[in-house]
């Protein structure tokens, strides 16, 4: 299936015009995989760029491969952390993707732009009379929000009004055009959806939703720019010594990190793949319902752009566990309690690197490697999608609420939340719970949200996922990106 059907060289033609007034040169998806593409007279200007800036040139920045510094930063390998067994238990080397060095501090900015730069260099997106619709649970519109500042393209963010304020606060600092906040939380994916077609009621074409959840862009980016920073990574750093690649566990969320995982499967067939959902909406674990506290993997809903044949096994992740590790990873006496007990301060140093979706990744690697018995032969990735930085509040919230952190409440939850983590709550999937799973789209998508029966049936041909994920895809919006920056006369400023 291609994505771009056809060129709308009307509405280009005004989309490269407004580009060449703003200054704006489109990074090709290569770029973003392999930063050392990158002319060097940009990468030059970047070092007088903050990270969070909205400047277009901040649109090459979109890579795992950021240096970690908050302005005028170049490129490197990636940013990682491997967490030690005196912090998870168990002999598996268990490897985190870092997110914060990401413009915005999410690697949804990237997923974001997967959705938006195919449409834009085809002409199938309007910039001077359209907006772009981000309905999310949080980073995703946030990403959709950035990219559009950087490229000049109005845009609206939908999200629940049950996010953390650091959400809303910083869409409206940016100059978000509209910010629609719906009823409910993080479990409320519906709310979201049904704002989406009130605004098609009553804008029309004016305009254009970019719904992660099934906008295959997301998941080709995961594909090729997570799925490969982990191979490179792993070949580089871990691989030897009768090491091997053994899984890698994702919350499923809109399912576009997961699609990492397909691109992982080509290079290491036979990887686990693991599912994160929150157990008070175990809607892949037990076809559930529910609302939940892990803020990112709004759920209720099999995601139209999640492959389900590639997943498995499913883990549910209580909500209350992550909270009470997001307390003593972040507040002093958790992290006095932590080093005394062996935990290299290093590793206590960078724990505000995982945000609540990234906790929650992390018991699940813990849960992965006590099921399957994995030891210092295997490693497992995982991505940490955002840092404590979006989620202050929700520190000072529990401390109004339930009072400050004591160092018996340190030990306490160390015990409890971390070391007595367990393998209940996960299914492992057979050909028949895959099947069961894909028809449960139904639900969602040919009821709820107009596709059909025949679309369906389409996704499950695994055919039509080596299509899509396909490099013949990925290049010809390469191609396309050139032309769009060649037609823009703005790349031979950067040339050295």
């Amino acid at each position: 299936m291609k994505i771009i059907q056809s060129i709308n060289e009307e509405v280009l033609s005004r989309t490269i015009k407004r580009a060449r007034e703003r200054g704006i040169i489109l990074p090709k998806f290569a770029q973003q995989k392999d930063p050392s593409l990158v002319p060097p007279g940009i990468v030059k200007r970047l070092r007088d760029v903050g990270l969070w800036d909205v400047n277009p040139l901040n649109l090459f920045r979109i890579t795992w491969k950021n240096e970690p510094t908050e302005k005028g930063g170049g490129f490197n390998e990636g940013n990682w952390i491997e967490f030690p067994s005196e912090l998870t238990g168990v002999e598996a080397r268990i490897i985190g993707l870092v997110g914060k060095w990401f413009p915005t501090g999410a690697h949804k900015v990237g997923a974001a732009y997967g959705c938006l730069v195919p449409r834009l260099v085809s002409g199938n997106f309007d910039p001077t009379r359209q907006k772009a619709v981000w309905p999310s649970t949080g980073n995703y519109c946030r990403g959709g929000a950035y990219d559009c500042s950087l490229l000049a393209c109005p845009a609206i963010a939908i999200l629940p009004e049950g996010m953390s304020r650091e959400r809303f606060d910083w869409l409206r600092e940016i100059g978000t055009d509209e910010i629609f906040a719906t009823p409910g939380c993080e479990s409320n994916v519906k709310e979201i959806y049904d704002k989406c077609w009130e605004l098609r009621r009553e804008r029309g074409d004016e305009v254009v939703i970019f719904n992660q959840f099934d906008e295959f862009g997301n998941a080709i980016w995961h594909y090729q720019m997570t799925g490969s920073i982990i191979e490179e990574i792993f070949e580089k750093h871990y691989h030897g010594n009768g090491r091997r690649l053994a899984s890698y566990v994702s919350a499923t969320g809109s399912a576009g990190t997961i699609a990492a995982g397909d691109y992982l499967r080509t290079r290491y067939p036979d990887i686990r793949v693991v599912g994160a959902e929150a157990l008070q909406c175990p809607t892949l674990y037990q076809f559930g319902f529910g609302a939940h506290r892990i803020e990112g993997i709004g759920d209720k809903h099999v995601p139209w752009i999640h492959n389900v044949r590639n997943m498995d096994m499913i883990c549910a992740v209580d909500d209350e566990q992550v909270i009470r590790l997001m307390r003593l990873f972040n507040e002093e006496e958790g992290r006095r309690e932590l080093t005394a007990s062996g935990v290299p301060e290093e590793t206590v140093a960078k724990l505000d690197l995982l945000g609540i979706s990234s906790i929650c990744n992390l018991v699940a690697c813990i849960k992965t490697a006590r099921y399957y018995g994995f030891d210092g032969r295997h490693v497992i990735f995982t991505p940490l999608t955002d840092s404590m930085e979006l989620y202050a509040s929700r520190i000072r919230e529990l401390r109004e609420e339930i009072g400050p952190y004591s160092r018996d409440d340190a030990r306490r939850q160390h015990g409890q939340c971390l070391d007595a983590i367990t393998t209940d709550h996960m299914r492992e999937l057979t050909f028949f719970d895959r099947k069961s799973l894909h028809n449960f789209k139904y639900f969602t998508w040919v009821e709820q949200q107009g596709r059909s029966v025949r679309e369906l049936e389409e996704l499950w041909d695994e055919d039509f996922w080596k299509e899509i994920f396909s490099q013949e895809q990925v290049d010809e919006w390469d191609r396309l990106i050139d032309q769009f920056n060649e037609r823009t006369g703005l790349l031979k400023e950067y040339a050295d």
